[in-house]
């Protein structure tokens, strides 16, 4: 698919909280999260919301692009974790963002942590189609909320807020193209990360003390290891033929920032240079969908894409699902 990134944006709260602070917060010992996660600090959402996250990056991103928001025909949003279960939340950035009624299509996707990877394809095939000329996508996450603070301190400590966005066009010969994609799961592993309230898994009325028992995110650390590791070498090798790419062949690797360890683990899985990651876990968390296009962002205002870059997206969901982009810039 002939398709280029003609902009980015990224945007976190103003409140930046160290794993320090949390220590003394919970009354934990001095060094306890930092030393189990890797994370540093992160940004936490105090007066902002997610939407009023989303639409910034959106608007760092058309200004990076030189448009303006009424130039853009497609919206898809990328959460993790929605704004609410319905409405989606693509049609708020919408109207926040000053479009008219009629003037654009907005939607959802959701694959968890892979959401932006799964709205760049089905923006790019739309575009690719010719039914839009001009996409924004967008990823934002408060990660901060239903985070299990008694129960899996270490856990909750992993998550921080932000929000990234892109802006897609067609590109012309010698452009940008989106090389391979390729996406998956293993629902043996379903259990083992997520929020079980919110939808119609549990009834509010009926099950309260169900639904109150499930509203906490949840994670299976070692479970969930045990799946990348047995799989995740592969899927990766397999993305890489089907771009025709060797390792060497990769100048960015922009992952998913689900921890520093996690990374670590990847460059060790993967055989990939740690130089070659964009890596920025320990000053930010985990972002849920928010963390590949964030990374994006910091590493082309960080000029560590030139054009022509080949650049490989990769990433892990709840789900299970492992999800990669191949694409030249």
């Amino acid at each position: 698919m002939r398709i280029k990134i003609i902009g980015t944006g990224g945007a976190v709260p103003a409140q930046c909280v160290t794993s320090r602070a949390l220590e003394v917060r919970l009354g934990l010992a001095q060094g306890r999260l930092e030393a189990a996660t890797g994370v540093v600090e992160r940004y936490v959402c105090e007066g902002e919301s997610q939407i009023d996250l989303a639409c910034a990056a959106a608007s760092l991103a058309l200004t990076d692009a030189g448009l303006e928001a009424c130039e853009v025909d497609l919206i898809i949003g990328g959460c993790g974790v929605p704004y609410q279960p319905l409405p989606a939340t693509a049609p708020l950035v919408m109207q926040r963002l000053g479009l008219p009624d009629g003037s654009a299509a907005a939607f959802d996707v959701n694959s968890t942590c892979l959401g932006f990877l799964t709205a760049f394809e089905t923006a790019s095939r739309l575009i690719e189609a010719g039914q839009f000329s001009t996409a924004l996508v967008f990823s934002s996450e408060v990660a901060s909320r239903a985070l299990p603070w008694r129960d899996q301190p270490e856990v909750a400590a992993l998550f921080g807020d932000g929000a990234a966005a892109a802006v897609l066009q067609k590109a012309g010969p010698g452009g940008g193209r989106v090389v391979a994609n390729l996406m998956r799961t293993y629902p043996s592993a379903y259990e083992a990360c997520g929020i079980g309230s919110g939808g119609t898994r549990f009834d509010f009325h009926r099950q309260p003390e169900e639904f109150a028992r499930h509203s906490l995110f949840h994670m299976d650390g070692k479970e969930l290891f045990r799946v990348t590791a047995r799989h995740f070498g592969g899927f990766v090798t397999e993305l890489l033929q089907r771009a025709g790419w060797r390792h060497a062949d990769v100048d960015l690797v922009v992952p998913h920032q689900a921890s520093p360890f996690a990374l670590a683990h990847m460059v060790r899985q993967t055989g990939f240079a740690p130089e070659k990651l964009v890596d920025i876990s320990a000053r930010y968390g985990n972002q849920i969908a928010a963390s590949i296009p964030f990374a994006l962002d910091v590493a082309r205002r960080g000029d560590r894409i030139a054009s022509g870059a080949r650049l490989l997206f990769l990433g892990t969901s709840a789900g299970v699902s492992f999800g990669g982009m191949a694409l030249e810039v």
